[in-house]
């Protein structure tokens, strides 16, 4: 099997997709560094790889795919025999899975990112936190928190009782929150913290952590 590259940054949220989701399938990778304060990503040869010039990448033989959301299903999928599977089988459960999928695409990681980037990334550039659009995005965050309450009252991940990718692609943004003051939206809320705690200690992402 031809190895599998990464092409991103340790400390990147859509990087840690990628990684925890190969490492849920005990998958070896190579990290290959892109300097992001020199502006790799936004030059060729890395442009060729992706012309939006975001991170990350992945190569896996002679594929290359950008956008870590589409990356972590094709792991998923190409790697269904491996580790531990993040996808179902049952087509209608599927269905399921991927709604919750698109719920954290659409709902839960817009306001979420903008809180992570206002809180933890503009003091870390010495820039000043907008705090009324904190205050916007965690009324936005905790209305869809609500509804993840409701949703794991019914069962113990959101997209059914197994941990499917519809968990794993909220990792890098809990993390993030749960090291703010936002982290009262998580744990205010006793079936939300459970998913958060149950989630977040699995050896696939503490070995994310500890990169």
């Amino acid at each position: 099997m031809a190895g599998i590259k990464v092409h991103g940054v340790k400390v990147s949220t859509c990087s840690q997709r990628a990684f925890a989701t190969l490492n849920e399938k005990g998958l070896d990778f190579q990290l290959v560094p892109v300097d992001m304060q020199n502006a790799e990503h936004k030059k060729q040869p890395y442009l060729s790889l992706n012309p939006f010039g975001q991170i990350p990448v992945l190569e896996d033989g002679d594929l290359k795919i950008f956008e870590s959301r589409a990356i972590t299903q094709y792991i998923a999928y190409a790697y269904a025999d491996k580790g531990n599977p993040l996808v179902v089988q049952d087509q209608k459960k599927m269905a399921i899975v991927s709604v919750w999928m698109q719920v954290e695409a659409q709902h839960f990681d817009p306001p979420a990112s903008r809180i992570g980037w206002e809180l933890v990334y503009k003091p870390m550039f010495g820039q000043q936190t907008d705090n009324a659009a904190v205050e916007e995005n965690e009324a936005k965050l905790a209305k869809v928190l609500d509804i993840y309450e409701a949703r794991l009252t019914e069962s113990k991940y959101l997209g059914g009782d197994c941990f499917t990718l519809a968990d794993l692609n909220h990792l890098p943004a809990i993390k993030i929150l749960m090291g703010t003051p936002s982290s009262k939206l998580f744990e205010s809320r006793s079936h939300v913290k459970a998913w958060c705690d149950d989630i977040q200690a699995r050896p696939s992402w503490q070995k994310v952590i500890s990169m």
